[in-house]
């Protein structure tokens, strides 16, 4: 049976883009004169101190590693999303890495997979070596990425929690310089973590900072404020319904298992966790996992790839909230249909803020849909994968409405991608309207990304039987407010990505959709031509894998169009 829920409130929701002030030419030269005080002797002596004797305790980390990265630590190299340094070159290649593969090293993330290869006995030699390696050029130097407040926190949290790795030594010289490392990096926290851009890094470097309040001594004080920066900076970057203002679920699965692994220090010092993070993972949990589909894996949404189900099962147990995913998160902007077998997932709301939008996607209105382990419509996500197979210009590309299963008007973004990566004008207002009917749930939504340029409005209609067997659709460009001036009629292209292995045979009127599982869907139309095309999707660890794609391509005429559609079980 189809989840039942009340039918929003006044039958529609209206959500607002919010770009949000940008900051004051004032602020930006603070924060300019900030970092470079970082370069002064008068820093280094705020990071001078007291060495902790010890660690108070040791997180566990839920998440597994990656057993491909933890060989390639063994065999003498950094591996992180199939691009590859040797250790010998990493001062040298360091510089020409995506960010994330920077931040890999910086974090000490590679603890977690050397720890999945190798046990405390195996691997303590060779990440003593690694980290001699990074104290030696990083260790005194205060720089960004490395002293970046959310690498700084997570750096802090992977050391507690692999010390064993990186502090078994009885070399008294190298245990002091990790033991003064480590407080200098709470040290720095102690000022960076009020200064991080609001949302998630803001709240992993304030987490973080509580973290070592708890773990290393003389936190009294630090946890007073900790805790406090803490309660603000989850307000400001996690909705009321558990979203997160990026709406990317890497950025939610992040601040989820950070608070995790917060929760779980908690407990090993045998403190009562705050009432305020325990409030926040009953909220972010649930909405992460609505996004899940019947395979337990997350969707391809804003930038991420098809997320491992192995992580969110880890994630979930870490956070100690057992919850049922949400179904309907206004803020988030997700909307979840579970019937039978069957999850729909779309995207009804704007894009992400414009400070949150360096890897947003023009995605409204892009639907997923999957049938027990077999995902049929898919988006191609991996946009903020960024690695060896997907270089930039790709990514770019992965970003666009296109590389989405929705309506794509005249070969435009809903929502525009600027040069420098920031989204643009475009949706500003989605509106909403979800209710249960007979034997089915209703989702209708609308969004005016194309209203400015183009005239039109597109609306979708969704409606879900509650056996899960039968998807009907309506896609609908209705003319509202000033249209351009243009001669004849818009193209556009209705797409729909399919998941892996999904086979697609052209019919008289759609297409037969064999899934890997052995199951046969009916692809109809009732207006436009469909075509078969190629098409990708991108997996968790940024590989992408080839598949195809139904298009269907009609042209809108001054009065608008509509092209219904349906999607059912065979057998």
């Amino acid at each position: 049976m189809a989840e039942r829920e009340a039918p929003a409130q006044d039958g529609r929701a209206l959500m607002v883009r919010d770009a949000g002030p940008a900051a004051s030419l004032s602020e930006q030269v603070a924060e300019l004169f900030y970092k470079l005080t970082w370069r002064t002797p008068l820093h280094n002596m705020r990071l001078t101190g007291k060495l902790p004797p010890r660690l108070f305790a040791v997180p566990d980390d839920p998440l597994p590693g990656d057993p491909v990265r933890g060989e390639a630590l063994r065999h003498g190299r950094f591996q992180f999303r199939s691009l590859q340094v040797p250790f010998g070159k990493l001062d040298e290649e360091r510089e020409k890495l995506p960010p994330d593969f920077q931040n890999y090293i910086h974090r000490f993330a590679w603890l977690r997979d050397l720890a999945a290869v190798a046990n405390r006995a195996q691997g303590t030699e060779l990440a003593e070596k690694l980290m001699d390696q990074w104290l030696d050029t990083h260790g005194m130097k205060v720089t960004e990425p490395a002293w970046r407040a959310d690498n700084c926190a997570w750096r802090f949290v992977n050391w507690a929690a692999y010390a064993p790795y990186i502090l078994s030594s009885g070399d008294l010289i190298y245990r002091s310089r990790v033991l003064n490392s480590v407080a200098r990096n709470a040290r720095h926290l102690d000022k960076a973590a009020q200064r991080a851009p609001e949302g998630r890094q803001r709240l992993v470097a304030w987490a973080g900072l509580v973290a070592a309040a708890l773990l290393i001594p003389d936190g009294k004080a630090r946890k007073v404020v900790g805790e406090a920066g803490l309660e603000k900076a989850i307000a400001s970057a996690i909705f009321p319904d558990g979203g997160i203002v990026s709406r990317s679920p890497l950025a939610l699965a992040e601040a989820v298992h950070m608070l995790g692994l917060l929760r779980d220090a908690y407990a090993k010092r045998k403190e009562m966790v705050p009432a305020f993070i325990d409030a926040a993972l009953e909220r972010a949990v649930p909405a992460l996992t609505g996004l899940a589909h019947g395979d337990g894996g997350l969707g391809a949404w804003q930038g991420a790839g098809v997320f491992p189900p192995d992580e969110l099962q880890a994630l979930v147990a870490g956070s100690g909230v057992r919850a049922r995913p949400a179904r309907q998160a206004r803020d988030w902007g997700y909307q979840r249909v579970s019937a039978n077998k069957s999850v729909l997932l779309l995207d009804a709301a704007p894009p992400p803020l414009a400070r949150e939008s360096a890897v947003g996607c023009a995605s409204t209105l892009a639907m997923e849909f999957s049938h027990g382990a077999d995902r049929i419509i898919i988006n191609c996500g991996g946009a903020a994968l960024v690695g060896k197979h997907v270089p930039q210009s790709l990514a770019t590309g992965l970003r666009s409405t296109a590389a989405h299963s929705t309506l794509c008007l005249a070969d435009s973004n809903s929502t525009s991608i600027l040069p420098g990566g920031k989204l643009g004008r475009g949706v500003e207002e989605v509106e909403l309207d979800r209710r249960e009917v007979e034997r089915a749930t209703r989702i209708e939504a609308s969004h005016d990304g194309y209203q400015r340029a183009f005239g039109f409005v597109h609306r979708r209609l969704l409606m879900l039987r509650d056996d899960g067997m039968e998807l009907r659709g309506e896609d609908m460009l209705l003319p509202e407010g000033p249209r351009r001036k243009r001669d004849g009629a818009t193209p556009f292209v209705l797409r729909f990505h399919l998941g892996d292995g999904v086979e697609a045979q052209a019919t008289e009127n759609g297409a037969v959709l064999r899934l890997p599982s052995g199951g046969m869907w009916q692809f109809r139309l009732t207006g436009g031509g469909l075509t078969i095309e190629d098409s990708l999707w991108v997996d968790a660890d940024g590989r992408p894998h080839p598949t195809t794609q139904l298009v269907v391509a009609g042209e809108a005429e001054a009065g608008g169009s509509s092209t219904g559609w349906l999607l059912k079980h065979m057998g």
